[in-house]
This record gives C-alpha cells, structure tokens and sequence, in this order.
C-alpha cells in the first residue's frame, strides 16, 4: 500500500466565491489527525475555502490522511526515466535556477510527496504531452502550480493541479457548475493547459519560457515588458524582462524541477518510481450516477474516486455532463458489467418533497444537498415557480454527508471542525480591520486567523463580522518601531524586529542589518520572493528551536496573476 496524497487543510477562504455556492453543510464529526504535511493546501471556489499559496505555516497544522492506494510495484519501466527523455528547455547558470535547484535538493521527502501525488496523473499527462510534440518539461509544470494536487484553490481563483482562474478555463472550453468544475478534471484541464501552451508558444515566436511566463502572469504582462525592452534596445528573453516577481521565480522553479528529474543523484536526491503504464481508464456513463455507488461498484474507495475524478464537487456526477468516470484500469472491466446491469433508475436515489407554504426550487435545493438546475431537470420543469402542496421528486445522496469527504460540502466542513487552542474570543470587526491588522493585535497568524474563520488571507472584512480567535493571553498593543525589544506572544522576549515600512523588501532589509535576503527568508518563514506590507514584523535573528519550517515553493505557486 503506497500513500497517494494526503491534504493537508488549512482556513483560507477564496477572494471571491463563485456562482451557484452553496450554503453551509451540515457539521459532522471528524477526528483530525495531526501532522506536518505543509503542501497540501486544498479547496475550491465552490466551497470557498482555501488560499493555496498560503502554505501552512502553523504549528498546529493538521493533515487528514485520506487514502491508500494499492498500486503495482515499480517496472523496470519508470515514468520518470521516460519524461525525461523529453527535455529541451536550455538550462542557463543562473542565480535565480540555482536557487530553486538547491531548494528541491534538500527536501526529499517534499519529492516524495509530489512523486506520490503524481503516480495517479503522470502517465496520462507525459503521454499528451508526447502525443503532441511538446517539450517533457511541461509534464513537470503541475509541480510548480500545485505540487499535483488536484484540489489546489490559490487566492486569484486558480483551481485545480493546472491553477486555471475562472476566466482562462471558460476560453478553453472548462465548463463550470454547481456539480463540477472542469478545471479540476485531470483529463479536461490538461487538455486546455497544453491547447493554451501552444497558443502561447506560437504568440512567442516559439520562446517557450516567453511563454512560460505568460502563462503565469498573462500575455499582456509578457508583451508589455518586450515592448519596453525593445524601446530601450535591450534584449526581450526571459531573463532581460523586467517581469512581476511571482513570474521571476516561477520559470526558473520549473526548470529546476525539471533539473531534478534529469539527474536526481547529482542533486543528491532519488525520485520514487512510477511504472511507466496507465493508471486511469476512462469508463462512459449515460446519465448521472451516485459516487458512493459508483465506487462500490468499482471496488475502490469513494476517496480514491474522488481524487481520480476531482472535477466533481458533490456527491454525484454533473447531471449535465460529463457522463465519464476514471476508475483504475483493472477495475474499468467489472464497473462495466455492473452498471449494465443497474436499472438507470436505482443509479440515483429519490425522494418525493410534497410542496409546503414558503417553499421554494432554493430552499428545496439547499435542503436536500442539490441544485435548482437538477430539480427543473428532474421534474421537466421550465421556470421557477411550484405550488403548495404538489410534489416534487429530488435526487438524494445515498450516504451520508460526511461519507463523501473529498466534496466540496465537507472539504469545506472538515475545514471548520479544526478549533484552535487557548481561550476562545469573539471578536467584532471594526471600520478600518483587516485580518493583518487583528493578527498583529492579537499576537497570530494571519493563516490561523483567516482558517479559523474560514476566509482568505485577503478576505475584505465587514464591520460588525464576528471573528473567532484563539489565544492564551488577552491582546497586547504591538509596539511600532524600526528595531525593537518585543515582549509578545508572538515574538519572543529579547528578539530584534525590523517592522516594513513603504517601499521595503527583504534584499533592501538584510543590506541594512548586514545579513542575506535568504537568512531573513528562512528565519521569517516566508518564500524568498514574498510580498512585504507596510507594519509586518520581521525577526532579525534565527527561529527558536522546534519552529515551524519555511514554507517549500513548489507546494503551490503565489497565485495566478490573471491569464487573461
């Protein structure tokens, strides 16, 4: 038995929910189990939970271990050994690639994560990206924007293990809907990713870090820092552009990623093997299907279901489409048989809802766990309007809520059942807060915060929100100094700070105190290319023993600028 992803999951709500976003679930009662896995953010526009560049950085993460997978013992075939052979992308000596390089060269266990994730994804993605002529290196690239996660959600609304934002995954055909979300279907999403590389790769001249690039940050981005170049007579590669500094990092990530695979024991490290065959078949359905019986009927777990088929939010297929599941290959042959032999009409549970006063298609949907679009399919009706007393059959789950743990109902619910320690305060949320500013009040992280309260990190607050927080002491007034002696729950005594002013960044600070843009990285527990706001806090001296390590930068890449 290998471990195929566990999801780590922490409190961020997305900046914007989407359309057809349900109401809370009902609470069930799930045992956390804790660990340190910090790169397994999760969530999705659909349930509103989680910033996926916001990689955990608590002490008090927690990871639900969710499934294990059997999965054949490696071949001489390795997937590995085959992508490789792929690669074209020149490697430059560059500081920012031997930076990243490095980085991956010292957390084996993070590629081990990634190898485990991508055991069920990789041979479908390397042999699309054969099939077309591609460069291997864009197999990789996943890596960088998810760390294969399927579930990854990053602050700009990027989902899936692609991190397409809304917008781009409409123009590539990634439709979406209460009961799906085609950037999160493996196959779907691949397949607009690499229709999209391709446009870019032609727009670039066939520059495919160009395109890289403005894949990352949009093509806009990308043509107006050639234009400016070419003004002023410079080079337009990449590495001439003056390009955002999310976008600065991310084509060197790839690249050094991709060094990694070339060549694991120059880095010192040694990559999983992946048996070089399928792991996933495509099965047809001809109408929606329950997961939880599907799963039965294919002799899996529900939660391996779900991680083969992520592009389903709830605890059914889309009645809408598409009518296809991804089973594991042996298990393609019997699922068959089985739902041939399943009236279509037991593939669904029903229910007769006799019409009450006050009743409407909404609150008939929000009861049962469904949507309006399945009720007017389900009873042939054209509006919206229902009278009392008449009936109405509605599609049920045959489980519980809680069964179905990887839908976007309980991701977001398991997410909720995480209390934090210390004493609980409520806190009413003034003209002027922000989470930054009640974090540095309170002496937390703005991750704990914004996860105890399912929010995003940048999440605008309302005034008379209730927040919730968790603390030990009662709040303290931070001092606001250039350097200081902090005496907080959050710093700790006798520690120097360097509070950000206007116009700093972590180069501009570690030149002031004579120390590396790295040490101070590492000992603040942010990515090398991290934003600073103005009055954020930064310790000038290492972390006490025992604290949490830097957040790792192929967990999630900072969010999608905007594609489009």
């Amino acid at each position: 038995m290998l471990l195929a992803s566990a999801l780590t999951l922490t409190a961020c709500s997305s900046i914007g929910l989407q359309t057809g976003q349900t109401d809370t679930p009902t609470q069930a009662t799930i045992a956390p189990v804790p660990g340190g896995d910090h790169d397994a953010q999760v969530g999705d526009p659909g349930d509103g939970v989680v910033d996926a560049a916001a990689v955990a950085d608590d002490a008090d993460s927690w990871t639900l271990g969710i499934l294990s997978v059997d999965v054949a013992p490696p071949t001489k075939a390795d997937l590995w050994n085959r992508a490789r052979t792929r690669f074209v992308l020149e490697r430059e000596n560059r500081p920012q690639l031997s930076r990243e390089t490095e980085w991956f060269a010292r957390n084996q266990a993070y590629m081990d994560r990634v190898s485990d994730r991508a055991r069920l994804y990789l041979h479908h993605i390397v042999t699309e990206v054969e099939r077309r002529d591609l460069p291997g290196e864009l197999a990789m690239l996943p890596v960088v924007e998810s760390a294969y996660q399927p579930f990854a959600y990053s602050h700009a609304r990027a989902s899936g293990i692609w991190q397409f934002i809304p917008s781009t995954g409409r123009l590539y055909g990634l439709r979406y809907s209460w009961w799906y979300d085609g950037r999160r279907d493996v196959v779907e999403s691949t397949r607009a990713a690499l229709d999209y590389l391709e446009k870019l790769h032609a727009e670039f001249d066939g520059d495919w870090l160009l395109a890289l690039a403005a894949y990352n940050s949009g093509e806009g981005n990308v043509r107006k820092a050639v234009r400016r170049n070419q003004r002023a007579g410079k080079p337009t590669d990449f590495w001439s552009l003056k390009l955002p500094r999310e976008t600065r990092s991310y084509v060197p990530r790839l690249l050094a990623i991709s060094a990694i695979v070339a060549d694991p024991g120059a880095h010192g490290l040694a990559l999983k093997p992946i048996p070089d065959k399928p792991y996933f078949a495509a099965t047809e359905l001809d109408g929606q299907i329950d997961l939880a019986l599907a799963a039965d009927m294919a002799k899996v777990t529900l939660e391996e279901l779900y991680l083969l088929n992520p592009g389903f939010s709830r605890w059914a297929t889309d009645p809408a489409g598409p009518h296809r599941l991804l089973l594991p290959v042996a298990s393609v042959p019997d699922f068959e048989q089985r739902l041939a032999d399943l009236p279509a009409d037991e593939r669904i549970r029903w229910h007769r809802h006799v019409i009450k006063s006050g009743d409407t298609l909404g609150t008939i949907a929000g009861k049962y766990r469904t949507s309006i679009a399945a009720l007017k399919q389900a009873n042939n009706l054209r509006g919206t309007t229902i009278r009392e007393g008449r009936s109405l059959i509605v599609p049920m789950a045959s489980r519980s809520l809680a069964d179905y743990r990887l839908s976007a109902d309980m991701r977001r619910t398991m997410r909720r059942a995480i209390p934090g320690s210390g004493n609980k305060i409520i806190y009413r949320v003034r003209n002027g807060d922000s989470l930054w500013k009640i974090a540095q009040r309170f002496g937390v992280s703005v991750n704990k915060l914004a996860r105890w309260n399912g929010l995003s990190k940048r999440s605008v607050l309302r005034p008379g929100k209730r927040l919730v927080i968790y603390r030990g002491v009662a709040p303290a007034t931070p001092k606001v100094t250039k350097v200081a002696t902090v005496k907080s729950a959050a710093v700790p005594a006798g520690t120097s700070v360097h509070v950000v002013r206007r116009g700093d960044n972590l180069w501009t600070i570690a030149k002031r105190y004579r120390l590396s843009a790295a040490q101070l990285a590492e000992w603040n527990r942010i990515a090398g290319n991290a934003l600073l706001q103005p009055g954020q806090t930064l310790t000038l001296s290492p972390a006490p023993a025992g604290s949490v390590p830097a957040a790792e930068p192929g967990d999630a890449e900072q969010g999608k600028l905007g594609t489009i």
